[in-house]
């Protein structure tokens, strides 16, 4: 009698290549990825993600789906676009691990109250000076979900601030701003204005 087929083969979705390619931003060049390493070899913290983005292009290959939209390689990216700027055939690597990001929140793979509290803290930043601070960003994210559980965060992460600051991703000194930052504040003040009289109108 024939033994079936083992229950983890189910965990693998032959289709998931062909999905990226078709509703990932960047997916249509994965097909260009030759497996060369250089995004890898290229990334600061590369050696904080559980799978570096060519092991991570190959799971897509493989029709891994879970294990790639579970993966902390879509969230430790520090968008330095060293990996875009050094591939040798073009491969939109950040965006596509942009992409990944937003469809994982978007079909539940992620934790949504983690995802509006990194947001929230993004915005922030965008709003107040203009542009993201990463150690702003990062310290307001950490800490809103309490003091004990930002110290916890803060010191995990520790070594992958020290790879950004190494790349020169961290500034030391006080936060970057663009200019006119009253001018900015103003206009987004017109936008929520406008949003919430659309939606008024909707009603």
């Amino acid at each position: 009698m024939a033994q079936s087929a083992p229950d983890t083969a189910r965990k693998y979705d032959l289709g998931f290549a062909r999905w990226v390619y078709e509703n990932v931003e960047g997916g249509d060049k994965l097909s260009m990825c030759m497996q060369c390493g250089v995004c890898s070899g290229s990334c600061p913290i590369g050696t904080e993600m559980d799978h570096g983005p060519r092991k991570l292009f190959m799971m897509i290959r493989a029709g891994m789906k879970e294990a790639v939209l579970t993966s902390n390689t879509l969230w430790n990216c520090t968008k330095c676009y060293r990996c875009v700027v050094r591939c040798p055939r073009g491969v939109p690597v950040t965006y596509i691990l942009g992409g990944l990001g937003t469809k994982a929140v978007e079909m539940g793979y992620v934790k949504t109250e983690d995802t509006v509290r990194f947001s929230k803290a993004f915005w922030w930043s965008a709003k107040t000076f203009g542009r993201t601070d990463e150690r702003l960003v990062t310290s307001r994210y950490h800490f809103s979900g309490g003091f004990g559980e930002g110290v916890k965060k803060s010191l995990a992460n520790l070594k992958i601030a020290l790879g950004m600051f190494k790349a020169g991703r961290l500034h030391l000194g006080a936060p970057h701003k663009v200019k006119g930052t009253k001018n900015l504040q103003a206009i987004l003040a017109k936008a929520q204005e406008i949003e919430e009289r659309a939606g008024e109108t909707e009603r």
